[in-house]
């Protein structure tokens, strides 16, 4: 069955979903379907664009993963790492820095505002010009916190899911250690999924690890990084594929994502792994 049939049964009003894969020739699109200039609401997808600004801050001189940044002894990675101890949505650190995974907007806030301190730039004009306008990203737009503030495309998701696969904004070891894991062994609560340990994540990246359950497929491989919202919508980039998978939707996060999600990354991985000349998605 084509993969991305399934979309079709959604219980969702418009969805739209494109799958791409690396190549020696470059990022190919497999296949997609939905509208590409249709606009949703990312939500915590909108993270991933956040933490890619912030990390182009960092090869840039601007800031530096080790400044300090958020409750006392936490830093920029810390933050980027939901590992600063900052509860999800207020001011107390329920932890000391690097002893758990938090899951916190407020720490993806903060990050924003370092940024601005350090360069002078509205957060979402910095954002624009580091991520958006050189990734041809037009219709993105960040209104509000950078934690889940973006809107965009199927079409602007697709062209930053082609930069995770084959990065030109950020040095290749940047992305590495950015979709690596960050303070390993902090056990947590994926949201939306229950509490793990370790809950890995990298910096600004969830990494899929051994989770179950998860958002992505039980085949998709341990080093998967991505994020997913509570728009209804997902990113993924599975490095042992060389495949990404993007899907916006405009029905909240919910049992039937749960219940849509894994099945579908299954069989794009087993559809992906066909050579490029057979493969049909």
């Amino acid at each position: 069955m084509d993969a991305l049939e399934q979309v079709a049964r959604w219980p969702v009003e418009t969805a739209a979903v494109c799958v791409l894969r690396r190549e020696p020739a470059g990022v190919r699109e497999l296949g997609r379907v939905g509208p590409a200039d249709h606009p949703f609401r990312l939500a915590s997808v909108s993270k991933l664009l956040t933490a890619y600004a912030v990390l182009i801050a960092v090869e840039e001189g601007a800031i530096g993963l080790d400044d300090p940044a958020g409750p006392p002894s936490s830093t920029v990675a810390h933050l980027l790492a939901h590992a600063s101890g900052l509860e999800f949505g207020g001011e107390r650190a329920l932890a000391a820095p690097g002893t758990r995974r938090i899951y916190s907007n407020t720490g993806i806030e903060r990050l924003g505002e370092a940024v601005t301190a350090a360069t002078g730039i509205a957060f979402a004009d910095y954002l624009t010009e580091a991520v958006f306008d050189p990734l041809g990203m037009a219709g993105a737009q960040l209104t509000g916190s950078p934690a889940h503030g973006v809107h965009a495309t199927l079409d602007d998701l697709r062209r930053f899911a082609a930069e995770l696969l084959a990065p030109t904004l950020l040095s290749v070891g940047m992305v590495a250690t950015a979709t690596s894991v960050a303070f390993p062994g902090l056990s947590g609560v994926l949201p939306g999924f229950g509490r793990h340990e370790p809950n890995d994540w990298g910096l600004g990246f969830e990494i899929r690890g051994h989770k179950q359950p998860h958002w992505t497929g039980r085949t998709n491989a341990p080093d998967t990084f991505g994020h997913f919202g509570q728009g209804g919508s997902f990113l993924w980039v599975d490095p042992a594929a060389g495949l990404s998978c993007v899907a916006l939707s405009d029905r909240d996060f919910g049992d039937w994502a749960r219940a849509a999600w894994p099945p579908l990354a299954d069989d794009i991985v087993a559809a992906g792994r066909v050579p490029a000349a057979d493969s049909a998605l």
